[in-house]
């Protein structure tokens, strides 16, 4: 455990160090919502009695920020530390390589819920977004999305040789993800072929979660079991397949 504590606080430093990446990483999102929100078209309802639109994109920038994190900041960083050595040289001292992962996904989650807080701030005070109306729901399907999409961020950092063809890779996954996700589009416009696509995808199962709790409900079985069965298929491949040279 003070292997662990001491290694999360030095990654959490080499991640603030990095004044412009940790700015982007954690400003990024909420500056994002911001942005679409000054859009007049943004404060229309999305049908007549419906949600305002920017009401339907705050879970969508929610969900991005746990997809950027987990598809493009896990495996760059995972793939630079083997390229580098660390991971190896970590195996013949009492810090096992498991424990640097444990830190790093620690950090990174931590990142992820600080950015979150930013996203639900500005969407509140700014544009009068009611904060999620089932809490415990909310964390719950947090807590799924990122089971999905980290596991799916670590089966990427598994493959990739390299932190350039990791951040490449990441990229690749990320932003047809992001596009199933309802960025572009929002879900509730996607003619029903796309939208029964976007339901089988961990990002488009996962918005789909957040939006529910958000409103109130929970997530429904068939969005909590595309996010296990992710997680659990993605988790056990990036376990067999991960190298640490």
């Amino acid at each position: 455990m003070t292997g662990l504590r001491a290694l999360t606080v030095a990654e959490t430093r080499l991640f603030l160090r990095d004044r412009a990446s940790a700015s982007y990483t954690l400003g990024f999102p909420a500056l994002l919502l911001a942005v679409l929100g000054s859009i007049p078209y943004f404060g229309e309802p999305v049908t007549v009695g419906g949600p305002r639109l920017i009401e339907v994109y705050v879970p969508i920038v929610i969900a991005l920020v746990l997809a950027a994190v987990a598809l493009q900041g896990l495996p760059s960083l995972l793939a630079s530390y083997r390229e580098q050595g660390v991971l190896r040289r970590l195996r013949v001292t009492p810090v096992r390589p498991q424990t640097l992962l444990t830190a790093v996904l620690i950090m990174m989650l931590g990142v992820t819920v600080v950015s979150t807080v930013l996203v639900l701030a500005v969407g509140r005070v700014a544009f009068g977004v009611a904060l999620p109306a089932a809490p415990l729901a909310f964390a719950v399907a947090l807590v799924l999305t990122a089971a999905a999409l980290y596991g799916l961020g670590l089966l990427v950092a598994a493959v990739a040789s390299s932190g350039r063809s990791g951040n490449a890779i990441g990229s690749l996954v990320f932003f047809p993800m992001l596009f199933f996700g309802g960025m572009w589009l929002p879900r509730e416009a996607m003619p029903e072929v796309l939208r029964r696509f976007s339901d089988w995808t961990p990002l488009g199962a996962g918005v789909g979660a957040v939006q529910a709790a958000t409103a109130g409900d929970w997530p429904q079985p068939a969005q909590v079991g595309v996010l296990v069965v992710w997680a659990v298929i993605a988790g056990a491949l990036a376990a067999r397949l991960f190298r640490w040279e």
